[in-house]
């Protein structure tokens, strides 16, 4: 059982998601350490872990801190409005998986990763959208905790241009 339960994570580790004709582009180049930071989240496609019966994220951000080996430690937060508004956090490593940075593999926990892309950024880091290959995740982020209108519309436009379902996102609530 345990031969066959470590092929099957090898199996999944060479299925990484590669970019192809039909997923969507990414901005190219990042510098991680201008990216790092704190990050509110403006916008979401809703998520099991973020929005579920006993789930509801509010107050959501994210921190990132650029490591000495190139790596980024992340620290989600939220406030889940389901529970009285009690704090959640996830900790997690992102690694690059493209020479421009702008294409990130997150762990939450050995040895599963999901996709982080990059697919909008302002060019003052002021602003980013953020999806997955195969366009099931997309966040809007935004260095204050509410994004400007003007902004907002952008991010959403360049998701819509990449085939992401905008029709879908839900406005996060913020302090």
């Amino acid at each position: 059982m345990r031969r066959f339960l470590l092929l099957a994570v090898l199996v999944l580790g060479a299925c990484a998601t590669q970019p192809g004709p039909n997923t969507p582009k990414t901005v190219g180049q990042v510098d991680l350490g201008r990216y790092a930071g704190l990050w509110h989240e403006a916008a979401r496609l809703p998520t099991s872990f973020q929005d579920s019966s006993r789930v509801r994220c509010e107050a959501v951000t994210a921190q990132y801190t650029l490591r000495p080996d190139g790596a980024v430690d992340v620290l989600n937060r939220c406030r889940n409005a389901a529970a009285g508004g009690v704090e959640r956090s996830a900790t997690a490593i992102a690694h690059s998986a493209s020479p421009g940075n702008d294409r990130l593999r997150v762990s939450f926990f050995w040895p599963f990763f999901g996709d982080y892309w990059i697919i909008g950024l302002d060019a003052d880091y002021r602003w980013a959208v953020v999806g997955a290959p195969g366009r099931d995740y997309l966040w809007v982020l935004s260095r204050d905790p509410v994004m400007a209108d003007a902004d907002y519309a952008a991010a959403v436009a360049i998701a819509r241009q990449e085939g992401f379902p905008v029709e879908k996102l839900q406005r996060t609530v913020q302090p």
